[in-house]
């Protein structure tokens, strides 16, 4: 037996028929730790990055404004994306099928999914929201949930982009692991809104331009905190945590993000598949030597895409940001806002194969900014 999924209005801010979590609330819980604090504890193999939350942040009237812009800029073509991706979704796997998207970028996308179907096809998908962390793992407390409700060749995996694969492995190692445990199998196709590091063949766009929800956190995801997993709260069985920030529902724009993407749904015409659907291993590997370039050997450091390099200047220690020098600048505006906000050097580099690249600090303790460990004037580094 699992329990329930958790639902809003008593947790999340989404309408409860738009998505259910398969969570365990810990609002209750202080979790929350400063930044470089957390950085350091990582880097230092003292703790795991899912085991605490970063401290959730407020956006400066400035940077809203740059969101608001870039939201009603990029309507249609996130419209666009969800149409074909979920025409995708519904044309190979039939209309019964249920979403499961990966917390929390992907729930946005999940519920602006079942939306398309329901105005296209008059369709009600059920929809729920589960956690992945890497290096643990998807949360099988979950899978569970879904398997005992549902056909688990139906359930489709949704995420909100890809940068080079790495939830992408994790999400098909755990689905093999699980299947190999229970003989349970679920398809490890995942859906995506963006796929900028060709890592899946499901998805509504390849180009890396800005999904307005990177921009921020809790606040366009209906209120909840990215997933926790940390085994002082959460015996086995258990589903993994998150928190509810119900105080934060004055600077909630969960509802209108969806509300303006899904209002550009007439617009939509054609839906046409993407011609070339494939994998390339080969993006990974060009990231990996764009890293090797700038001293940073551990690639998990090196975060290539725009959602990616988003949430590092918003929940880690950056380093440096590369800027495609042909990236359209309304996609990479609210980088480069964030990156002068922290003193982060950002540099235009031609022929990224992404918008832009974040660079986790390599050798991090805190009051380092320098790649020597050290501290460094701001605006000052070495590669």
């Amino acid at each position: 037996m699992t329990p329930d999924p958790l639902r809003g209005p008593s947790f999340g801010s989404y309408a409860p028929d738009e998505v259910g979590w398969l969570l365990t609330d810990l609002s209750h819980v202080a979790l929350e730790a400063p930044t470089e604090e957390r950085e350091e504890a990582v880097q230092r193999g003292g703790a795991h990055y899912a085991e605490s939350l970063p401290q959730e942040f407020q956006p400066d009237p400035a940077y809203l404004a740059l969101y608001r812009r870039a939201l009603d800029d990029t309507a249609v073509r996130l419209a666009t994306a969800v149409a074909t991706v979920t025409e995708l979704v519904l044309a190979e796997r039939g209309p019964g099928v249920t979403l499961a998207s990966l917390a929390r970028a992907g729930t946005p996308v999940g519920i602006l999914m079942r939306r398309w179907a329901r105005h296209a096809h008059g369709l009600d998908l059920p929809h729920y929201a589960v956690s992945i962390v890497r290096g643990r793992g998807i949360d099988t407390a979950a899978l569970r949930h879904l398997a005992a409700h549902h056909d688990p060749a139906r359930v489709v995996f949704v995420d909100g982009w890809t940068g080079k694969g790495a939830i992408t492995g994790e999400l098909a190692a755990a689905l093999a692991a699980h299947a190999r445990d229970t003989g349970v199998r679920f398809s490890d196709d995942l859906a995506v809104l963006a796929d900028p590091g060709h890592c899946v063949r499901t998805f509504g766009t390849r180009q890396d331009w800005l999904v307005a929800s990177a921009c921020l956190n809790s606040t366009v995801s209906g209120l909840v905190s990215r997933t926790v997993l940390n085994p002082r709260l959460l015996q086995p069985g258990r589903y993994h945590g998150a928190k509810f920030y119900a105080g934060l529902a004055g600077a909630d724009v969960s509802a209108h993000f969806l509300d303006t993407v899904s209002a550009e749904f007439p617009r939509v015409r054609a839906v046409r598949p993407p011609a070339d659907r494939a994998p390339d291993p080969g993006i990974a590997a060009q990231v990996a030597r764009i890293g090797a370039r700038y001293g940073v050997d551990d690639v998990t450091l090196v975060k290539p895409g725009v959602g990616e390099t988003t949430r590092v200047l918003l929940r880690r220690v950056p380093w440096r940001v590369l800027v495609r020098a042909e990236a359209p600048p309304g996609d990479v505006a609210h980088v480069v806002h964030l990156a002068q906000g922290r003193g982060v050097p950002v540099e235009e580099v031609p022929d990224l194969p992404y918008s832009c690249i974040g660079l986790i600090h390599p050798r991090y303790t805190r009051g380092a900014t320098g790649a020597d460990g050290t501290a460094v004037r701001v605006g000052v580094s070495t590669p």
